[in-house]
């Protein structure tokens, strides 16, 4: 739509708003002249909108009681927002709705738009694609997040149940800090009653929860998000893998997928072995204006096979701690990749 089309609709958003609107104040609010705002008022009259005068010296424009506005009237950003917003939401996870209700809102969307606009939205939704999440979307019970998303914003504790990843179950009362969306998984976090700690737990292990009476404070520069991260980090699994990489906290950080490892910054104190002979030649480098220091990096997997393909996205120069299994890893990719770029 044109642009002075948009700001007649905007128009009609402010008058559904309810009350009496001065021209001044419409067309301050719409960036206009106050001459314009009466052209568009006379836009809104020709579309049969029953627009009112009011005279005086509180005079303004209303709408006629008991109008209301048509069940859409978007303009074509305002659209595109709307459709993709259910779209790309649903594909990666952060709409906590069937595939059928997702795709139900969206057709919704689509037969109340003007034929020409839903024809270009419907060939960007067709030619359009999304990347998929790390992993599988599980989609949490909307009920459940909405109650904690709303505990949250007024600070009320809530008692939920919850089957941890081993499959045992337990009752706890949680201080939700904060609902966050990682990776097609939602997850919140807050003080947990049972460890006496801040914990992280996934919605779609909660199968109930139930808002209590009390209220909590926030620690001051909690970040809920940081906070789920770094414990997804920590979850333990079959092997813990820990590194010295040369180079600064910000540059590893850079390269990691988020919640994959914590790093953290090694004080200079002379090494032995391999891994002193790696320092002193990072020593050397950092002379010559390359490099910096070293970083400490902690992560766990199930299986190594793709922690080496990792360490060569880091590009950086590092030094395997433990598990010794990943440096037999980490020689088998060498040799593989060598082995392709010396094929004819």
């Amino acid at each position: 739509m044109t642009r002075p089309t948009a700001r007649v609709l905007a128009l009609l958003e402010i008058l559904q708003a309810g009350g009496t609107r001065t021209v001044a104040d419409l067309a301050d609010r719409l960036g206009v002249d106050e001459r314009t705002v009466r052209r568009y008022i006379g836009h809104l009259i020709d579309l049969d909108v029953p627009v009112r005068s009011v005279r005086g010296r509180y005079g303004g424009y209303r709408l006629a009681p008991g109008y209301r506005m048509p069940p859409l009237m978007l303009t074509d950003e305002e659209a595109l927002a709307v459709l993709l917003g259910v779209v790309a939401g649903r594909r990666a996870g952060l709409v906590t709705t069937s595939v059928a209700a997702a795709e139900s809102a969206a057709a919704k969307v689509r037969r109340v738009l003007p034929e020409a606009l839903g024809r270009r939205l419907d060939a960007l939704l067709a030619t359009a694609d999304f990347t998929a999440p790390a992993r599988p979307v599980v989609i949490p019970e909307t009920s459940v997040l909405l109650m904690l998303a709303e505990a949250a914003r007024d600070r009320r504790p809530v008692a939920v149940s919850y089957t941890a990843w081993k499959g045992r179950r337990s009752e706890r009362t949680v201080h939700p800090y904060g609902i966050v969306a990682h990776s097609g998984r939602w997850y919140v976090t807050g003080a947990d009653s049972a460890s006496g700690e801040v914990r992280t737990f996934r919605l779609d292990r909660i199968e109930t929860a139930t808002v209590l009476p009390g209220s909590f404070e926030v620690p001051s520069g909690f970040d809920p998000a940081a906070r789920v991260l770094s414990g997804l980090a920590g979850v333990p699994y079959l092997h813990e893998v820990s590194l010295r990489v040369q180079g600064t906290v910000e540059q590893v950080r850079h390269r990691l997928p988020p919640g994959l490892a914590t790093v953290r910054e090694l004080p200079a104190e002379p090494a032995e072995g391999a891994a002193g002979a790696a320092a002193e030649k990072a020593d050397r480098t950092a002379e010559k204006g390359e490099g910096g220091g070293w970083v400490r990096v902690q992560l766990r997997a199930e299986r190594l096979e793709w922690v080496p393909s990792v360490l060569a996205w880091l590009d950086l120069p590092f030094v395997i701690e433990y598990p010794d299994a990943l440096r037999d890893q980490v020689r088998a990719l060498a040799r593989r990749l060598a082995s392709c770029a010396d094929a004819e």
